[in-house]
């Protein structure tokens, strides 16, 4: 027993890199994980703005029209300065101006051609989404691609280039909901190449890594914050386990509102 070595059975050390490289993987993870949240925000703020529009539009169009009338009824029976005044302002609301888009028939919005056009001129299906969110299978299948095809996990910039061209596919599938596209998708990212792995990086390059990855979460954590004070966030924000339910709610409010401008003007020129 004397004669055993001195230390024997000791655990061997861990590389001076291993501890650097289990913090940059965990950043890794960590950052994959914020950009799906933002990028689900983001996806259910512009599907939420296009069905308000496309839902809500006429009914605000309609309460627009009532009030007009509306005005317009009282300042027939007042002849009032004041109320003519207002009884115009009113019907210059339902009148504007058409603006650039308005002309191109929704074609151009504030960021250029709509997907709508873009869809069209690239002879691509439109299919605008059907809901503000996409249902939670959709989101699962979404989920679970990023995490595996994201681009920051790639090793050299060919890898990263294969990545981000595959997730801009996999994020407009599920800017519209798609969830067969999004399994085809996946399909097709299990049935390629897999990069090779390399040996663990030294450390100046694992340093490098950490820095990049927080830069790139300050940026994303900066989108994060404009879509959320963006009014669309905002409302978005006050219905967050059902947004679509959020739709419904003010329609409703929007038809009581109708119906209440309805029956005073009704009043008025009965």
């Amino acid at each position: 027993m004397g004669g055993e070595g001195v230390g024997a059975g000791a655990p061997e050390e861990p590389r001076p890199e291993a501890r650097l490289e289990q913090a940059v993987r965990a950043a890794e993870q960590a950052l994959i994980e914020f950009e799906i949240a933002v990028e689900t925000f983001r996806v259910e703020v512009e599907n939420f703005s296009r069905l308000h529009h496309q839902r809500l539009g006429p009914m605000y169009s309609r309460l627009d029209e009532l009030d007009a009338q509306i005005a317009e009824a009282v300042a027939a029976r007042t002849g009032d300065p004041e109320d003519i005044r207002k009884a115009r302002e009113a019907r210059g609301l339902v009148l504007p101006m058409p603006r650039v888009e308005e002309l191109f028939h929704g074609w151009i919005d504030s960021e250029g051609l709509s997907p709508e056009a873009t869809a069209m001129l690239t002879e691509r299906p439109v299919r605008p989404p059907q809901r503000v969110r996409p249902s939670e299978e959709t989101r699962r299948v979404y989920r679970e691609l990023v995490r595996q095809a994201h681009p920051d996990l790639a090793r050299d910039d060919a890898e990263r280039e294969r990545r981000s061209a595959f997730i801009v596919r996999v994020n407009e599938a599920y800017a519209r909901g798609d969830e067969e596209v999004l399994r085809e998708l996946a399909d097709e990212w299990a049935a390629g190449p897999r990069p090779d792995e390399r040996p663990l990086s030294r450390s100046e390059e694992l340093y490098a890594r950490l820095e990049w990855l927080a830069e790139r979460k300050e940026l994303l954590a900066a989108v994060a914050a404009e879509l959320e004070a963006s009014a669309i966030g905002a409302m978005l924000k006050m219905a967050p386990e059902d947004p679509d339910g959020l739709l419904e709610e003010i329609a409703e409010q929007l038809l009581a509102q109708v119906a209440e401008r309805e029956a005073r003007l009704a009043e008025l020129v009965g």
